[in-house]
């Protein structure tokens, strides 16, 4: 038992992460479930939870948004795909600093712990939505959940240390424990995307953790650092929030970019369109997420002139998304396009979050955002971002790893059926939100009942739409659940690289065993790591270990003498 409680193997600890994020994801998946019954049918029984009152509502939607976003995006998407990716694409053995690795997963095991907990003591679970804003969040006489707050902020501040832990050994990792010859442009675009969102991750987070200790000091003994009454602010957490807040959307998005970007060619067999293009501008697009944060804030009373600078910084950063997006359309033309299930998952990420990208730019406008702020229009734009991000980019990732992982192969056919459900339904969901949101519905309210001019006939009727397709898209992912068990014991025999992929991953067994590879036979490299269809090959790959006739060796320098 302690070889998987305890293991420092990069692979298990993947595994650690992935299991934990996606029992996380369930229950934020059964949050939503129930508040979505209660806004469809307000007052009545919900099967499995009975009746939800108003404390109960605001904590479920509070903690449905937080756990989604860190408790499933970033274990799955950087610290799972990290785990495992991250040392097979180098030719490395492990990680860097293992018994860091292991630290790191230990603390977010415990920080998800703390979270469940909070909803157990008097008060229940915290409901001042995720953001936290005070005095809501800083008094308990303001939010009622006196324990269920302070646990919520402890808990958010042990998996921001966990990712700290995590994020040096990827970037350490990435610089120091390449295969002889694989230089850094030789990197696939995953390593290089989580490597990226790590050092966002680890830039952007302090002023939030010293805000976060100010916000538990308020609320444990007394302080007044965002009391109006004695002299603080609560703007001031707004600030240091979404300073970390809006980096966090790229820390996410970056890796679930890098997967697609490393399914994309492996299922067009063309090369990567724009391999440095692509890597610069997610750079720019890392560093220009610092100077958009306050267009969360164009409602709390802010300068209107500041208000115009922050739509221009706003809208500037859909350039290099739009750049990346170009060279994927350039990568798939003329390509021989496979639609296999992680090719559907990575295309439907880009066709969605194209969608999240251009609604995204009617709320960095200040004029639009004013009418459009907590309506079911921004709720519908944020989850055509998050959603392709946190659930398409793990499936994505999932199914195209998935013989590297477990040895065998997915069933394709229920792979579909399951994409095909999940996709319809995730639109019949949110996108008729929109119009809620046009309507000027608010997105905080829990029964509709209470305000007649807004419960109108109509609108309810698409609450109940939306929250019947979101049932059955639940439903659907029990067949995901069926196929990953059962492929895991009875799929087809997957071999070592059953995709025709050229990344080192894909040259050692599948599973890797413990080293990775085999009597430390660790690869070279010779090329980067998209070279599909090559002139003059009779293969359509050319992997990146294969050394071509008659070339040099690269061999890896020698460390410089201290």
């Amino acid at each position: 038992m302690s070889k998987y409680l305890l293991s420092t193997d990069h692979k298990i600890i993947c595994f650690q992460y992935m299991l934990t994020g996606m029992a996380m994801g369930l229950i934020g998946a059964f949050m939503a479930y129930v508040f979505r019954m209660q806004l469809a049918w307000p007052g009545s029984d919900v099967p499995f939870w009975g009746q939800v009152s108003p404390a109960e509502y605001n904590a479920l939607v509070t903690n449905h948004g937080t756990i989604m976003i860190f408790w499933v995006a970033m274990p799955v998407l950087i610290a799972a795909f990290g785990n495992l990716c991250i040392p097979l694409m180098l030719g490395a053995d492990d990680m860097v600093f293992p018994r860091i690795n292991r630290l790191s997963f230990q603390v977010f095991f415990l920080s998800a712990v703390v979270l469940i907990a909070s909803f157990l003591v008097e008060g229940g679970g915290f409901g001042g939505a995720w953001t936290a804003y005070p005095p809501l969040s800083a008094k308990a006489h303001y939010n009622l959940t006196p324990l269920g707050s302070t646990l919520w902020v402890i808990a958010v501040g042990l998996e921001f240390v966990a990712f700290l832990l995590g994020g040096i050994n990827f970037v350490t990792t990435a610089m120091n424990a390449r295969a002889p010859g694989l230089r850094m442009f030789d990197m696939p675009m995953v390593v290089w995307m989580i490597v990226i969102a790590s050092i966002l991750f680890m830039a952007s987070v302090g002023p939030l953790i010293a805000g976060a200790v100010m916000l538990v000091f308020d609320q444990t003994v007394g302080t007044g650092f965002y009391d109006p009454a004695t002299g603080g602010d609560p703007v001031l957490w707004q600030h240091l929030f979404w300073f970390f807040g809006h980096p966090e959307v790229y820390v996410v998005l970056l890796p679930a970019v890098g997967i697609s970007l490393d399914i994309i060619p492996t299922f067009s067999r063309k090369k990567l369109f724009g391999y440095k293009t692509i890597l610069y501008t997610a750079i720019a697009t890392g560093v220009l997420s610092f100077f958009v944060w306050a267009h969360h804030q164009f409602v709390s009373g802010i300068d209107p002139r500041m208000a115009n600078i922050f739509t221009v910084t706003t809208v500037l950063i859909s350039v290099p998304l739009a750049e990346m997006t170009f060279a994927v359309i350039a990568s798939l033309y003329g390509g021989k396009i496979q639609l296999t299930t992680p090719m559907l998952w990575a295309l439907s990420f880009w066709a969605e979050f194209i969608i999240g990208g251009i609604t995204g730019i009617f709320l960095g406008a200040s004029g639009a955002d004013i009418y459009f702020h907590d309506n079911y229009f921004v709720l519908a734009h944020f989850h055509y971002t998050f959603y392709p991000i946190a659930i398409i980019g793990t499936f994505a990732g999932f199914t195209y790893w998935f013989p590297k992982m477990f040895g065998r192969m997915m069933n394709e056919a229920l792979g579909k059926i399951h994409f095909w459900v999940s996709i319809t339904c995730y639109n019949a969901i949110f996108f008729p939100l929109f119009f809620l949101g046009l309507a000027g519905q608010h997105r905080r309210i829990y029964s509709y009942e209470h305000f007649p001019e807004l419960a109108l006939p109509e609108y309810q009727a698409i609450r109940e739409f939306a929250t019947t397709a979101l049932i059955i898209m639940l439903l659907a992912q029990g067949v995901f659940f069926f196929n990953w068990v059962w492929s895991m014991f009875k799929g087809k025999p997957a071999g070592k690289n059953p995709w025709k992929a050229n990344t080192l991953e894909w040259t050692t067994e599948s599973p890797p065993g413990h080293g990775n590879w085999r009597h430390g036979e660790f690869p070279n490299c010779y090329r980067g790591p998209y070279e599909y269809s090559p002139e003059g090959r009779e293969d359509d790959y050319w992997p990146q270990n294969e050394p071509p006739e008659g070339h040099e060796e690269r061999v890896k320098p020698a460390a410089a003498p201290a």
